[in-house]
């Protein structure tokens, strides 16, 4: 024989209304106390409440309890007590004063010369105020409230030169001059780079399981294979060519070869961004038809968008030991194959702000 579910009802004190009710649920930015709201709302649409505790994932002996406490204390009795456990991480320890100058002390490196850390700032933080602790933490806090982050330096040689490299950003003027000389033709902007690959194993950071350390098999040999790759950045677009040499000779093949690929020549010219390796600037450079070279600044590789490539082009080589220079190649293939319909992903990684559309 079944028995009937026992549908208990409970009455709410008249504190709010049901839309009352409603609205202090749907504004409550506490999730503690919109989940309260959100029971007591469904229990004064007649819902019992043992459905009302189901709704908002609740048991029932700690629906009912909230129920007692919002009858007794009205809205009092629905915040979120656990905020009030911890008064003193809302309490600063620092006046806008010494947040100034904390903010100065950080622009020169800490007493002990190093790079500065939470628990670093909080020694700072101490010595300040006068007080005996200061828990690392907040020394961690205080950097963010300043809007300080976490960040790795760009590199920045410094015999880079800031005139010719402010004069490469006027890529979009020298695309213009090509436009006026060639008014019949479409002008695009290209960049080029080198990589070199080989049976010495790259090792990169993955995600593992906590507490096991991921291993990679190593085989040390230095054999090498050379990727060019040709990345246009204003759409992603790219053309790869996998060679034995970085020479002369074997530059001209790829830049021939490149020249066919992208159909440069009466109806398409390209401006070519590279570097001032020496295979790109010998004497027996031959240049195809409809190919306009640009050489980088020297010491300027961050102006290169095509040094963002390899980041892509080593990931399914990473972690790996292969056998001879061939199976490498094999994979590389593919993953060049496969980084010519990552159009988007390369516009996003190459496209710099000033680079021309």
């Amino acid at each position: 024989m079944n028995c009937p579910l026992f549908r208990v009802k409970v009455n709410l004190e008249p504190h709010f209304s049901p839309d009352e009710l409603k609205s202090h649920y749907r504004a409550s930015q506490d999730p503690v106390e919109s989940r309260r709201w959100h029971l007591l709302w469904l229990v004064s649409e007649q819902t019992t409440l043992t459905q009302a505790a189901q709704v908002v994932g609740l048991n029932y002996d700690y629906a009912r309890e909230i129920v007692r406490e919002y009858n007794h204390n009205g809205a009092h009795g629905l915040r979120n007590r656990r905020k009030d456990k911890r008064p003193h991480q809302s309490r600063s320890l620092l006046t806008q004063d010494q947040c100034a100058q904390l903010l100065t002390r950080l622009q020169t490196p800490p007493a002990d010369g190093g790079l500065w850390n939470g628990p670093k700032v909080a020694q700072v933080i101490a010595q300040m105020t006068g007080v005996d602790k200061v828990w690392p933490q907040r020394g961690w806090d205080y950097l963010k409230r300043l809007e300080q982050s976490l960040q790795c330096p760009r590199p920045h040689h410094r015999k880079g030169e800031p005139e010719a490299q402010a004069a490469l950003r006027k890529l979009p003027e020298y695309k213009a001059e090509l436009e006026r000389r060639y008014p019949n033709a479409q002008v695009e902007v290209w960049s080029l780079d080198e990589h070199r690959l080989g049976l010495k194993p790259i090792i990169r950071k993955i995600w593992a399981p906590v507490g096991q350390r991921p291993i990679a098999e190593v085989d040390h040999r230095y054999e090498w294979t050379y990727l060019y790759g040709f990345v246009h950045p204003a759409t992603g677009n790219t053309e790869w060519f996998i060679l034995p040499r970085v020479n002369g000779e074997w530059f001209n093949q790829a830049l021939q070869s490149f020249a066919q690929q992208v159909g440069a020549g009466k109806h398409k010219q390209i401006l070519l961004v590279l570097d001032g390796a020496g295979w790109h600037t010998c004497k027996n450079r031959v240049v195809p038809p409809g190919i306009h070279l640009k050489v980088l600044p020297p010491y300027s590789p961050e102006l290169q968008p095509a040094e963002r490539l390899w980041r892509l082009a080593d990931e399914p080589l990473a972690n790996r030991c292969f056998e001879t220079l061939e199976d490498l190649e094999d994979v590389l293939e593919q993953r060049c194959r496969t980084l010519m319909t990552m159009q988007s992903d390369i516009k996003a990684l190459t496209h710099y702000h000033w680079w021309p559309a």
